[in-house]
């Protein structure tokens, strides 16, 4: 992805193949990195941005943009940090347990399954990390201690647990009627109010869209570049 052009053309590429049910599933891995590596390229240049739009196709462009609108937000969001994070990454559960949780939790609550795979995505890269915030959140869906106290059950650091309690705070925040202001309550922030909707609507536009969300990695932003985080990585000792 050596120009604004080629970076386009593997992104509209790599969305096509996600969307395609003839895509072999072993290919996704891949595939998810390239449209994670691409949308991020988007959504800090805008010459890569405008060629992704320009050479879109009419059926895709529409959610192109949107994925980059929600790259935009996260960046306005979030802060480069000074080092690297206290985390250990990991690999994530499984596409069809994690499915599975989502269901569940929205049978019981009435979230729409993709807002909590959306949270689930920005907060953790679906599991991936594991460690505490630099505001104290746990858990695979971020929580603070005390609001786990009141609308958590079981382990923090559980995925079927962390689900289900937000599910339950979101419902208590007034989801699914109101979701805008239950996921501000979730994080008092209008950028991540717009990036969570964002992958939301893509998904329950199109489910396909989960199985490319599913393999974005961890990268961290520091101020001179982005960090990418493998499973494996563990805390840097601290001196």
């Amino acid at each position: 992805m050596d120009t604004p052009e080629s970076a386009a053309t593997e992104l509209i590429a790599a969305e096509q193949a996600i969307r395609s049910p003839d895509t072999d599933p072993a290919l996704l891995p891949r595939l998810g990195r390239i449209q994670q590596a691409a949308y991020r390229k988007a959504s800090a240049d805008p010459a890569v941005k405008q060629a992704a739009l320009d050479k879109a196709p009419p059926g895709l462009r529409d959610s192109l943009a949107a994925n980059i609108k929600a790259g935009e937000e996260l960046r306005r969001l979030t802060k480069p940090g000074t080092r690297l994070p206290d985390w250990n990454i990991v690999e994530p559960a499984p596409t069809e347990e994690l499915r599975r949780y989502y269901a569940e939790a929205e049978a019981e609550f009435g979230i729409p399954w993709a807002y909590l795979a959306s949270i689930h995505l920005i907060e953790t890269r679906m599991g991936r990390i594991r460690g505490t915030s630099s505001a104290g959140a746990q858990g695979p869906m971020q929580f603070m201690p005390s609001t786990w106290a009141a609308y958590g059950r079981g382990d923090i650091n559980d995925t079927r647990d962390a689900i289900f309690g937000a599910a339950r705070y979101l419902k208590a925040s007034g989801a699914p009627g109101n979701m805008d202001r239950a996921l501000f309550a979730y994080n008092r922030s209008q950028y991540y109010v717009d990036a969570i909707t964002i992958y939301a609507q893509e998904m329950l536009k199109d489910e396909r869209a989960f199985l490319g969300y599913y393999h974005w990695q961890v990268y961290y932003r520091l101020p001179t570049e982005d960090v990418l985080l493998e499973p494996g990585y563990t805390a840097p000792a601290t001196p």
